[in-house]
């Protein structure tokens, strides 16, 4: 598990609390595209959002639909809780408006699995850590 994976992990895990860390660096002058169709949807909000829900198992991941779903995960932190997230990539634009993020919460509680809120917070950091690596790997993929 990579850093990113952990970090995001621990954020839909854990309350969220503070914000991250962004560098500062100079826009570039030309830009990827923005619009990658060969997919049907956005590829670098794909390989974003797989990358950001690759700690939990994947129950489904439909490239042509653009949903991810992962099956509950359990941080071995906090035994007592696990959350399961659906991502759905709906554009084949990066823009912030082509990206849904929905998360289900349990606890465990005399034995059973019962559902708990989860804080929208939560759900906002998620597609917020989702937006900001799919930027990076835009930035990345400019030549020169």
């Amino acid at each position: 598990m990579n850093r990113l994976q952990k970090v995001a992990a621990a954020l839909i895990v854990v309350a969220v609390a503070g914000s991250g860390c962004a560098k500062n660096r100079s826009l570039p002058t030309q830009l990827a595209p923005s619009r990658v169709t060969n997919i049907g949807v956005n590829s670098y909000l794909w390989r974003a959002a797989i990358d950001t829900v690759s700690f939990a198992p994947l129950l489904q991941a439909n490239v042509s639909s653009g949903v991810i779903i992962t099956d509950w995960y359990q941080n071995p932190r906090v035994p007592t809780e696990r959350v399961k997230l659906t991502v759905a990539v709906l554009d084949a634009d990066l823009r912030a408006d082509a990206l849904r993020v929905a998360a289900s919460r349990q606890i465990l509680q005399n034995g059973a699995w019962v559902d708990a809120p989860v804080q929208a917070a939560t759900v906002q950091k998620v597609e917020e850590i989702i937006l900001t690596r799919a930027r990076d790997l835009r930035r990345a993929a400019i030549p020169g």
